[in-house]
């Protein structure tokens, strides 16, 4: 018998996986997770691999087997494995009867297609793609708590879709005038692999772009905000820190507005969701204010013309943009109060 506050956690080396590992050991509605890698050195439990978790209570660390998980009890299985992995893991574990929430871009969407031109990967797992939920809480909410798969979205993708999403769905993007979603991370978002560019003294007191017009969240905005490539630019900046991520999102819009009505919009479009923080007209988000946190800031200011608009959304790409909104998606799955574990 299957119990969905079991947890297999698969993948805890990277830098998503660890400060999973974090949330869930500290989580009061499951039982002790078992974490599953492909070398664990010798360790047989997770603080003997972290010994910044001793004291947390022992977590078994095991050697990764689809099998073992298999004919164990677990319910849940988390993935925070590279994009492949989680394509050939993902069948399997849903075969074996386990709902899957998996932290990759494997299946955050629908066509194959867009899959292998953003990843340039094969796509074996094509034939899953349409049982997948987009797993943000926030727009998806009645389909996360029914899914047996759901696809964690992107960080930098998390912050422009909470960021647009209300002005698209009131009508209040003017069609004709380009979107600009001016992005910049902190360095973990790059991953935990050893790379020269990714090195101290190349990051520190630096600031650079990347990946323009190519990056891989791009295609989650597109479908999730509904707007045509066309009208998206789209870029991503390295940051000189270890984590979060500030969107500066400039658009011009349809009609004109004053600022008591953006805000009105944005609260009443976020009401409820607690773990989406509305700032006051003219108050801007920082850094400094979601870092390890799971909220996601959401600021504006609006120009006196009553249509040029900077949103400034805000998140800890670690926390709302991976981890924290993984066990959000959990909580909803186990019909616990989104919030639980995470504030």
């Amino acid at each position: 018998m299957r119990d969905p506050r079991s947890i297999a956690v698969i993948g805890v080396t990277g830098y998503t996986g660890f400060e999973l590992a974090t949330l869930l050991l500290r989580h009061p509605g499951i039982a002790k997770p078992t974490f599953y890698v492909r070398e664990s050195n010798g360790a047989h439990c997770l603080s003997e691999m972290f010994p910044q978790l001793r004291g947390w209570g022992e977590a078994g660390l095991k050697p990764l087997s689809v099998e073992t998980i298999a004919q164990s009890n677990a319910g849940t299985a988390f993935l925070a494995t590279p994009h492949e992995v989680s394509a050939e893991l993902a069948p399997k574990l849903l075969d074996a009867g386990l709902r899957v929430i998996d932290l990759s871009g494997a299946f955050r969407f629908p066509s194959a297609d867009t899959y292998s031109a953003w990843y340039r990967l094969p796509t074996p797992h094509a034939a899953r793609l349409s049982e997948s939920v987009y797993g943000l809480p926030e727009l998806y909410a009645d389909e996360i708590r029914g899914a047996k798969l759901i696809a964690n979205p992107g960080c930098y993708a998390t912050s422009v879709i909470l960021g647009l999403r209300p002005l698209e769905d009131a009508g209040l993007l003017a069609p004709d005038h380009s979107v600009i979603c001016d992005c910049k991370s902190g360095a973990s978002g790059a991953g935990k692999d050893p790379r020269r560019d990714l090195h101290f003294v190349e990051v520190d007191g630096n600031f650079r772009a990347y990946n323009l017009f190519t990056h891989r969240h791009t295609p989650e905005i597109l479908e999730h905000t509904g707007l045509p490539e066309s009208q998206v630019v789209f870029t991503t900046h390295l940051l000189p820190i270890p984590r979060g991520i500030l969107s500066s999102i400039y658009v011009v819009l349809a009609k004109t507005q004053t600022p008591q009505e953006i805000e009105t919009l944005f609260r009443k479009f976020y009401a409820g969701r607690s773990l989406v923080r509305i700032h006051r007209a003219g108050s801007l988000p920082e850094v400094q204010h979601i870092v390890k946190t799971n909220f996601c800031d959401i600021g504006f200011a609006l120009h006196a013309d009553g249509k040029r608009l900077v949103v400034v959304s805000c998140l800890d790409n670690l926390g709302k943009g991976a981890a924290g909104q993984a066990v959000q998606n959990l909580n909803l799955t186990l019909g616990l109060e989104e919030r639980t574990g995470l504030v």
